[in-house]
């Protein structure tokens, strides 16, 4: 079988590595700024899709079939996003002659539906939260979360991943929640649509993994915690969910099954609940109809490989384990990796990844390699780090030190704050709920004036060890380009010295180790040295730290410069991103909570407002085009406390 991977990134090399275990050919269909991706690279043949625009490539019907006419596809797979649950694209590969691997259309088309699927859910018995659909006018639904009582939760009832969802707490905010809410779902996917529903304070997000056959069996591969969120984007995710009531647990699972049953599910999916951690009830969520990222946890739990089933179901064989079969083995913990700057409110980042050090003993899934690009056209995640241990302590531990040992160059992600998070009492305790980490304060520059002061040490020890010869001196070409740090550094020093710069066991990972003695204690700091670029990097609290050395002085200066222009008189791009709307124009007189540019970066709109009241002196940018980070947007004048022109006679 030859399959097309309708997809990108870490889950096209996902699918990729499965079905060459299996014997399969893979084809890789890919936008031009994927073109040198590694799962290009590793596919057994490749072909081009179009420009970035996901209208003329991942989101184009015609153009993936046309690629698997060309390259002699026999099969698609989708990944997850993108088309993975248009029932129309299903149909579309069915109707071309080839193998979907995936569930058949019309459960993608019902659970599709927010509002279809809540229905199909009271069904077969399984609990929903109370709540009303959008087909009404606006004024309709503000009367019916006005019923249900406030706090309500306005969400779009087609797609997920987070886009086109709002938390509304009194009847105030309604109006301009369900406007935002609206048009991110038209825009994400293509439906206007919404429900408004009762929203849990003390919710926890909780999911089961379920798996059928073209011959009417299910199974369920237990439970995932997905509770640790922001902006209803998951960071953390394991397997099984944890502190769960014996009841909850077996009837979380029940349920996914029978929902599952009731509509001939027949490929892998996931049944997501919302679960009150007071009483420990439990509601219908959605169900999502393709693979989803977090299902690593599940398979390091389960010894499973969910693709293997995907397509051994779409080839119409029954499945070869029955529910007796499925055993949980220990404990798995993902973390997301994201270019994010937690230091700069989560900001998207792109950049080149230019260095990349992954330490054993844990599973790593990413769609990078040194020398990637990380563009704005896409996603912020590249790569998914994921332990797992005989128990939930061992698979923290794991996770922990994994995240103290990885070294990634080129781009800022957040290691650092994963690092953190995972060492949160609630996370600790696993005692988390959806709206955790709205009271907790992320970490702040992660050391960076210490890094400065190690970094400092191990260029000189490098230096002395390279003139002397060692294993600088044969080491002396390695290339370790660095990225920017969160924050700027200043050269401190510290009270200790180097004793000395070791190189890792492995070979092929060119990394090595800082150790300094203070006061009769060692200490090990993951760091690596770039004596050809004169650059050196160290990883502090799981954040890695780069510096340039400058070539006349010595003296240390962060690899590129960061800081924003003041911005009282103008609103700045607070990263890259590409315009999509500018609702004001020159001479508008605008107040400070008024939005002028609404931008898109990694797939989520982003509502710039103006920094004050004032005039609208100019809008510099215009929809379709791509800013950078601190780039000016919508300049002003300012404006009198009468609402005019502060420079008028």
């Amino acid at each position: 079988m030859r399959i097309l991977i309708a997809n990108r990134g870490e889950i096209a090399r996902r699918v990729i590595r499965t079905a060459a275990r299996l014997g399969h050919e893979s084809v890789a269909a890919h936008a031009d700024p994927d073109r040198d991706a590694p799962f290009v690279a590793e596919a057994t043949s490749a072909l081009r899709l179009g420009p970035a625009a996901l209208g003329e490539s991942y989101l184009s019907t015609s153009r993936l079939l046309e690629a698997a006419e060309r390259s002699g596809a026999t099969a698609i797979h989708p990944g997850y996003g993108f088309l993975s649950e248009s029932a129309d694209f299903a149909k579309a590969v069915s109707a071309a002659g080839l193998l979907w691997i995936g569930p058949h259309a019309k459960a993608i088309e019902r659970m599709g539906s927010k509002i279809e699927a809540r229905g199909l859910a009271d069904s077969a018995g399984v609990p929903t939260i109370p709540g009303f659909d959008l087909s009404q006018e606006p004024a309709e639904l503000a009367k019916a979360a006005n019923e249900i009582g406030f706090p309500v939760l306005v969400k779009a009832a087609a797609g997920g991943g987070g886009k086109g969802i709002r938390i509304v707490r009194d009847a105030a905010g309604f109006d301009v929640a369900l406007r935002e809410a609206v048009r991110e779902a038209e825009r994400s996917f293509g439906n206007s649509a919404v429900i408004v529903e009762r929203y849990i304070e003390r919710a926890r997000h909780v999911e089961v993994q379920i798996v059928g056959d073209r011959q009417g069996n299910v199974i369920d591969l237990g439970t995932r915690e997905c509770s640790v969120q922001r902006r209803y984007q998951k960071l953390l995710e394991e397997a099984p969910a944890p502190n769960l009531p014996e009841r909850t647990r077996a009837g979380l699972r029940e349920a996914a099954r029978d929902l599952a049953r009731s509509i001939g599910y027949d490929s892998a999916g996931t049944v997501e609940f919302v679960v009150d951690d007071d009483s420990g009830d439990y509601f219908f969520l959605e169900m999502n109809t393709r693979l989803q990222v977090e299902h690593p946890v599940t398979e390091l739990v389960t010894g499973i490989d969910l693709v293997e089933l995907q397509i051994s179901s779409a080839e119409g064989r029954p499945l070869p384990i029955a529910q007796q079969d499925v055993h949980l083995r220990g404990h798995a913990i993902e973390a997301r990796i994201n270019a994010e700057d937690a230091g700069a409110g989560f900001a998207p980042q792109i950049g080149t990844v230019s260095m990349l050090r992954v330490p054993d003993g844990v599973r790593w899934e990413s769609g990078v390699v040194v020398g990637s690009e990380i563009t704005p056209h896409y996603d912020p995640m590249i790569a998914k780090l994921i332990a797992h241990g005989p128990d939930r302590d061992a698979a923290l531990r794991r996770l922990r030190g994994a995240l103290d040992e990885l070294l990634i160059g080129g781009v800022v992600t957040n290691t650092g704050f994963h690092r953190w998070l995972v060492d949160q009492p609630p996370v600790v305790r696993g005692r988390i709920t959806t709206s955790f980490l709205d009271g907790y304060e992320p970490p702040g520059d992660g050391g960076a004036s210490e890094a400065a002061a190690l970094a400092a040490r191990a260029w000189r020890a490098a230096r002395a060890a390279a003139s002397g010869g060692g294993i600088w001196g044969e080491l002396g070409s390695f290339r370790l380009t660095p990225h920017r740090p969160i924050l700027g550094a200043t050269l401190t020093d510290l009270q200790g010295d180097v004793h000395e710069i070791a190189r890792s066991e492995d070979p092929a990972s060119l990394g090595s180790h800082l150790v300094i003695e203070s006061e009769g204690v060692s200490r090990r700091v993951p760091a690596a040295v770039d004596l050809a670029e004169r650059r050196v990097f160290v990883n502090l609290a799981g954040q890695t730290h780069t510096f340039h050395v400058r070539s006349r002085s010595e003296q240390w200066a962060p690899s590129a410069a960061g800081g924003a222009a003041d911005g009282s008189e103008a609103t700045l791009s607070p990263f890259p991103a590409i315009v999509t709307e500018t609702p004001v124009s020159p001479g508008d007189l605008v107040a400070a909570s008024d939005v002028v540019v609404v931008i898109e970066a990694m797939k989520m709109l982003h509502s710039l407002v103006a920094r004050g009241p004032g005039v609208v002196r100019a809008v510099h940018v215009a929809v379709g085009e791509s800013v950078d980070s601190n780039q000016v947007l919508v300049s002003y004048e300012p404006a009198d406390e009468n609402g005019s022109q502060g420079d008028e006679e």
